[in-house]
């Protein structure tokens, strides 16, 4: 069984009526960039816990944690209602594996994110890590509205890198000044994207991390293997590397 440890909460930061940060205090164990932890409460007597990706980097703190509310979520519901001070339970171990690791060498590194699941790629893109390794990074963070669109002075900072570090908005459902329309398969099975970024996406070039909604790292999956790249395996290393993120 899980033996939990109490955190205290920082600050709750409400992006959105749906979207928050939970910053937290915590003497968690050492992770790497990319792992999640997971946060609990007993609610009606019962624990409930999920898990949630750090948005800080290991060496950050306090530990930072991107949600999206549901109306059936116990847990979402309690966490939305901490406030300074308030005690918070989580896992005193990380876990995951959708870390740089697990990722081989490339010119270009791609980052795609949907919602919530741009955390994990600030937490990596905070450490030195990838800018060693790959010559040029695309993080591409798509959404529905641009008010979506949040972490902006993380962001920000990350442009500070220069024509190393490309960022790339994508909206869906409305249109926003500087981002893509549409959805991410169809900008990289049209071209799009790397006529937009004027970086490759080609087996000889790219790796590819892919995180968020399902049906976004289905899709793009199918788009990226029909250019002749491959699932990433640790015995068989290739092109992609997924973690859903719901």
């Amino acid at each position: 069984m899980t033996q939990w440890l109490t955190g205290e909460v920082v600050e709750l930061k409400r992006w959105t009526p749906r979207l928050y940060s939970l910053r937290v205090e915590a003497p968690v164990e050492p992770f790497r960039a990319g792992q999640f932890n997971r946060l609990s409460a007993v609610l009606d007597g019962e624990r409930v816990a999920r898990p949630y990706s750090y948005v800080n980097a290991p060496q950050e703190r306090p530990l930072d944690f991107y949600f999206i509310t549901v109306p059936e979520g116990p847990l979402t519901n309690h966490l939305v209602n901490l406030g300074p001070g308030d005690p918070v339970d989580l896992a005193p171990k990380a876990n995951g594996f959708f870390t740089l690791e697990e990722v081989p060498d490339a010119d270009v590194l791609w980052l795609f994110a949907t919602g919530t699941a741009l955390g994990p790629y600030l937490s990596i893109l905070k450490t030195e890590a990838p800018w060693r390794r790959f010559k040029r990074i695309v993080l591409v963070h798509a959404v529905r509205r641009q008010e979506e669109l949040t972490y902006g002075d993380t962001i920000l900072g990350l442009r500070e890198r220069g024509e190393q570090f490309r960022f790339v908005p994508f909206v869906s459902r409305e249109e926003a000044p500087g981002a893509l329309p549409g959805r991410i398969p169809a900008a990289i099975e049209n071209g799009l994207l790397e006529r937009h970024t004027d970086l490759p996406l080609t087996p000889d070039a790219a790796q590819v991390m892919l995180c968020g909604n399902p049906q976004m790292v289905a899709d793009t999956s199918a788009v990226l293997k029909a250019r002749g790249m491959t699932r990433n395996r640790r015995r068989e290393p290739g092109h992609i590397t997924t973690e859903n993120y719901w």
